[in-house]
């Protein structure tokens, strides 16, 4: 195997950082969609309502674990180069293969919110053609 750098580990600064924001993004996009669906269940209370609020309690876990791992890969990514600073290159290695596997999990995870979102997505288009169907538009 040959030698890690300290630029092997750094490349992966910008794009961990890169998809951390992203995360971020899509956690404020949710949190405004949860106050907003509170005030509305607060003032009629439908089971469709329920049902929202449940796939994006899902959707919260799931992209507060894609943050933790990402944050987790930077970290060993971070640990990787240390390591790599004070020459004790196997253990750097192996964190930085851990850092990368944390990193996978963490966009496999996204892809799996990316699906729950775009499904309950999928129910609110299928509701308005069907709304559509009934009121003959």
């Amino acid at each position: 195997m040959e030698t890690l750098t300290l630029t092997t580990p750094a490349l992966l600064f910008s794009a961990v950082s890169l998809i951390l924001l992203a995360y971020t993004n899509r956690f404020m996009g949710y949190a405004a969609l949860v106050r907003q669906l509170y005030d509305q269940f607060r003032s009629n209370p439908d089971m469709v309502l329920q049902y929202q609020i449940i796939n994006l309690r899902k959707r919260l876990y799931l992209i507060k674990n894609m943050q933790l791992l990402g944050v987790a890969s930077l970290m060993f990514c971070v640990l990787s180069m240390f390591l790599i600073y004070i020459e004790v290159f196997a253990p750097a290695a192996y964190a930085f293969g851990l850092g990368l596997l944390l990193l996978i999990i963490s966009l496999l995870l996204s892809g799996w919110e990316i699906r729950i979102s775009v499904r309950a997505l999928d129910l609110h288009l299928n509701d308005m053609e069907h709304f559509g169907e009934t009121n003959n538009f």
